[in-house]
């Protein structure tokens, strides 16, 4: 059977997270997480409503998933950055990075865009998919958005050793928008500020126009 270049790509892409999950399921129990959702389902009273597949499979299907979104906990994410030289001491800026991490409170989804800027110092930069790699291998973990806006910060700080870093993350968090306030469409916004960008508002207020930029 002949596939076109999409149904190749979703083919090779679909091998790849076959083999992912299956790595990251080596590190989680993945017994006991089925064991967890099955007791949520019988604690909620719906056995008789949802029936037996759904309390055979749905269980299974959760460990699959939180092996897919939780599989963070088994990169460590400063061995993604890759540096090399290049002549390059400006400022350089991914912006609109798209972000989905899970709440560690309740378990719930929070997601948005995360802003990264760095000045590279003696000639060390990385790859650009890099810092997108590392701000995704920190969101697959349960997170709290502070937290997350420091370790993409910090990690870079540590690996290129850059004149400094900022990193702005803008999120909506599911545990505000379909439970307790529920204020859909409010949005957290952090930021983790190092080295220069912190010593020096003009270059901190270059990089907040260029971010805000549209």
């Amino acid at each position: 059977m002949d596939l076109n270049k999409k149904e190749t790509e979703d083919f090779y892409r679909s091998i790849f997270l076959f083999k992912y999950i299956l790595e990251v399921k080596e590190k989680l129990d993945v017994k006991k997480i089925e064991e967890g959702v099955k007791l949520i389902l019988q604690g909620l009273g719906t056995e008789v409503e949802i029936g037996q597949e759904v309390m055979e499979n749905t269980p299974k299907r959760v460990a699959q998933m939180y092996a897919e979104i939780f599989g963070g906990l088994k990169e460590k994410p400063e061995e993604l950055l890759e540096v090399f030289t290049e002549e390059h001491e400006e400022m350089v800026l991914i912006k609109d990075i798209p972000l989905y991490s899970m709440c560690e409170h309740h378990l719930l989804p929070f997601y948005g865009l995360a802003h990264v800027a760095y000045i590279p110092s003696k000639h060390k930069v990385t790859g650009l998919s890099k810092l997108a790699r590392v701000v995704d291998s920190f969101c697959k973990r349960p997170q709290i958005q502070e937290r997350l806006t420091r370790q993409i910060a910090d990690t870079i700080m540590k690996v290129l050793t850059p004149q400094g870093v900022l990193v702005v993350i803008e999120a909506e968090h599911m545990c505000m928008t379909m439970r307790g306030i529920k204020k859909p469409g409010s949005k957290t916004v952090t930021s983790a500020v190092r080295g220069i960008f912190r010593t020096n508002p003009a270059t901190r207020a270059e990089a907040f126009s260029l971010i805000n930029s549209r």
